[in-house]
């Protein structure tokens, strides 16, 4: 998720109400004429990634229709009672095979769960990545760990990447000491919006409040490649991935996604004394500004800043001794997707926090 167009402060007017900026997305009721159905094969099959196995969760009824999230597991075939479950970005869904095998070799069950509206979960009439609520989120989350329980772990780490990360914090931070997990895991959480302080005081705020009337409003983001093509193999990446559910270029996002970032990131702030476990927050070193793609964008954080990262970072959980927020050098928005260097040093990170605490 890149930047709204530099020209959205003249948008926020009456005038844009009209039709020019906010427009709903076309024919919204039109866009699926079949049916709407429950899900109800939620038994374990072989997934799209090899050796990892995936299941659907019903998550009922949303304000859209009917609702799945996925859980997929790869299991340490030693019997580990330890456990990691990741939850991802925006735009994204688990494709990094690679990752689950590194919690593997380390002597950890791997998990993650495709949100609603994401990746595997996705249903025809859902509009991607869509949400009027952070909250909603809860309910994924919630069920995977039900899982992971039931597979017998006992030590269990909850881990976000970007707005993932946003989302793991507000549940710590909602959930308290009764959070159910033993600590938790960030990779660049989305605290912070990277705009002009003009955006951040005055437009965000403004299209954050009127989400609440608008809320199938579609703000248009910038055609920017940089970050996409620092992650495809295909151009100057080491990542192959499904380009309909990880997109090169983003969707417009609704005015209630603006919303329910903006609300969640609020509610972290008001919140953060009630983070009851250790915390981990990773971020890039550089901050990376533009948007075609230069070298320059293998080398830091083109989508958020990372020293706003860090700021807010410092601030939350309610013994400061158990808050560990560190840089890792040259590392891409997600540092896991980062050059060979960056992503050792995330890797690092994690483990030694962990063995920590």
């Amino acid at each position: 998720m890149r930047k709204f167009i530099m020209t959205f402060a003249l948008a926020v007017t009456l005038a844009a109400l009209a039709g020019e900026f906010y427009s709903t997305w076309p024919d919204w009721d039109k866009k699926y004429e079949g049916e709407k159905y429950f899900e109800t094969d939620t038994t374990w099959h072989p997934d799209i990634l090899e050796g990892y196995e995936s299941r659907y969760v019903n998550q009922g009824e949303a304000f859209d229709g009917p609702c799945r999230s996925t859980i997929v597991r790869l299991l340490d075939p030693k019997g580990s009672r330890k456990a990691f479950l990741y939850v991802h970005g925006f735009n994204d869904y688990f494709f990094q095979s690679e990752m689950g095998e590194h919690y593997i070799d380390s002597g950890y069950n791997f998990y993650a769960v495709d949100l609603r509206r994401y990746g595997r979960s996705r249903l025809p009439w859902q509009y991607p990545f869509n949400i009027r609520n952070q909250q909603e989120y809860f309910a994924d989350i919630d069920s995977a760990l039900a899982q992971i329980r039931r597979d017998g772990n006992t030590d269990i780490t909850l881990g976000g990447h970007s707005t993932g990360g946003l989302t793991v914090i507000l549940y710590a931070a909602e959930r308290g000491e009764g959070i159910g997990v033993d600590r938790v895991v960030t990779n660049s959480p989305f605290l912070a919006w990277n705009f002009s302080p003009f955006m951040q005081k005055v437009a965000i705020p403004f299209v954050s409040g009127i989400g609440g009337m608008f809320k199938n409003s579609k703000i248009d983001q910038s055609k920017c490649d940089g970050y996409a093509y620092s992650l495809l193999k295909q151009f100057h990446g080491f990542w192959t991935y499904n380009t309909n559910w990880k997109m090169i270029y983003s969707p417009p996002v609704t005015m209630s996604w603006v919303r329910a970032i903006s609300k969640a990131q609020g509610r972290v702030k008001d919140k953060r004394k009630n983070i009851k476990v250790p915390l981990l927050v990773m971020h890039s070193s550089r901050k990376i500004d533009g948007c075609n793609w230069t070298p320059e964008f293998m080398t830091g954080d083109c989508v958020l800043d990372p020293f706003a990262i860090q700021k807010i970072g410092e601030t939350l959980g309610a013994d400061p001794r158990q808050t560990t927020v560190c840089a890792i050098d040259s590392g891409l928005h997600d540092l896991i997707l980062s050059e060979p260097g960056p992503r050792k040093a995330a890797y690092d990170s994690i483990f030694a926090f962990i063995r920590r605490h």
